[in-house]
């Protein structure tokens, strides 16, 4: 069988990003599954919207909190067995932030995690939410093993960030707790599969839409595919597509060996 290959996108707003090239770029990535976050929609205008990629099953959770905010989405050609939206944290489940997909034999968990805001203002809650996901994903963990994807809202380490110094412990999104909070992720058992094949290499999922900040590549590395360790030796290969326009994120994906 060939390798399945799981593309993950911010798509910050789907309606608004459906009419650019958005169709025709996911057939030439031509996913097996396709996870996508702030979807920024209710779920029957996703499901509309979505209908232009008709070889998918779309399984897509939206914010009860606010509408046209957040909201993700998975969608499969492979059948899922059992799909679950949110964690079951009443604190954590307003704003349709995370659809699981049960598959034969691991977990897709698609994620997008709460910026800490403007002037740092969400980070006390962002901290809870990190510790709840974490325990969500080892709970899984437990059952079979588990992929992880989406934007996790934080810069790891100083090569995945261009003015660390600048940022740190100023900006949303790299600031020592939530970083601590994303490596006690990776020490429950998870790998950041970009990382892993590419150790050294300098490359970036977001840009701001002011000052440029793409063109000049003064970016952000906070879109992740995260693999249990016990997955490894299925994951194939890692990539960032920067190539790919239509948001101010671009695709990351993995190639997954089939299982026999």
């Amino acid at each position: 069988m060939p390798n399945l290959r799981l593309i993950c996108w911010n798509v910050n707003g789907l309606r608004s990003i459906i009419k650019k090239n958005f169709v025709n770029d996911i057939r030439m990535l031509n996913p097996d599954f396709l996870c996508l976050q702030e979807t920024k929609a209710p779920v029957e205008e996703v499901k509309t919207a979505l209908s232009l990629l008709p070889e998918y099953r779309v399984f897509a959770n939206s914010s009860k909190a606010r509408q046209g905010y957040s909201g993700t989405a998975i969608l499969t050609k492979v059948n899922p067995i059992d799909v679950q939206f949110d964690m079951n944290v009443p604190a954590h489940d307003q704003e349709g932030r995370v659809v699981t997909a049960e598959l034969a034999d691991f977990f897709l968990v698609t994620v997008y995690t709460p910026n800490s805001g403007e002037g740092l203002k969400r980070l006390a809650y962002r901290g809870e939410w990190d510790e709840e996901f974490k325990n969500y994903l080892i709970k899984l963990k437990e059952k079979k093993p588990v992929i992880a994807c989406g934007d996790f809202n934080v810069a790891h380490q100083p090569i995945d960030i261009a003015r660390p110094k600048e940022n740190y412990n100023k900006s949303a999104g790299y600031t020592q707790q939530e970083i601590d909070g994303f490596q006690r992720l990776l020490d429950a058992g998870f790998v950041d599969t970009f990382r892993y094949f590419h150790p050294d290499t300098v490359k970036y999922t977001y840009w701001n839409y002011m000052f440029n900040a793409r063109a000049r590549n003064v970016g952000w590395r906070i879109d992740y595919v995260l693999a249990s360790i016990d997955f490894l030796p299925r994951i194939v290969s890692a990539e960032i597509y920067n190539e790919y326009l239509g948001s101010d994120h671009c695709p990351v994906g993995v190639q997954i060996k089939s299982g026999d």
